[in-house]
């Protein structure tokens, strides 16, 4: 077997979008000039087309390896970056179509009292002041259901009550600073 970094093979997703084939046939055709590929693989990840064959194919390329993690453990991540990731989601969610992506969640306090209830403060940043008026709301009717979203999945992960405090705050171009985006557990990559 040569080695996996010499193997090219070329996987084209969403063929299940595609309704003429011939059409298809020139896409691959069309990668084929462009490099001369092993394998060409057809899926559609959203129709389970094709993964069987994808795998089958990569299958002698895994290797055994030791475990780095507990096996119970799913993540890496803090718990205080994955409530700050809940509370995000839920905001993105609920405003898909209003706010473009340019938030963060600054988890700025995380503490259990003796009670066992997890006390978490969060500021929700956003690039612009008309951001912030619509993440708010009407009478801050938007955010409380956003933090109450938040709550109830924190409260099922921390498997605790938790008392959820949120801000949102103005940081205009904040993804054009490095040390802000890695302060909010983004990479630059």
């Amino acid at each position: 077997m040569w080695p996996f970094w010499s193997w090219s093979p070329s996987v084209i997703n969403k063929v299940d979008k595609i309704e003429q084939k011939e059409k298809l046939l020139a896409v691959i055709d069309a990668y084929q000039k462009c490099h001369q590929f092993d394998h060409v693989i057809l899926i559609s990840a959203k129709r389970k087309d094709g993964i069987d064959q994808l795998f089958d194919l990569l299958a002698p390329y895994q290797a055994e390896s030791p475990w780095y993690f507990p096996e119970d453990a799913f993540t890496d991540q803090p718990e205080r970056q994955i409530v700050g990731e809940m509370l995000r989601e839920k905001m993105l969610r609920s405003l898909d179509k209003e706010i473009p992506h340019g938030t963060a969640v600054s988890i700025e306090k995380f503490h259990e009292r003796p009670s066992g209830v997890i006390d978490i403060e969060a500021i929700i940043y956003c690039e612009k002041e008309s951001h912030k008026g619509i993440i708010i709301g009407k009478k801050g009717a938007q955010l409380k259901k956003i933090s109450s979203e938040a709550r109830a999945d924190m409260e099922a992960f921390l498997d605790a009550k938790v008392y959820l405090q949120t801000w949102v705050k103005v940081k205009e171009n904040w993804r054009d600073n490095p040390g802000l985006i890695r302060s909010f557990g983004f990479t630059e990559d």
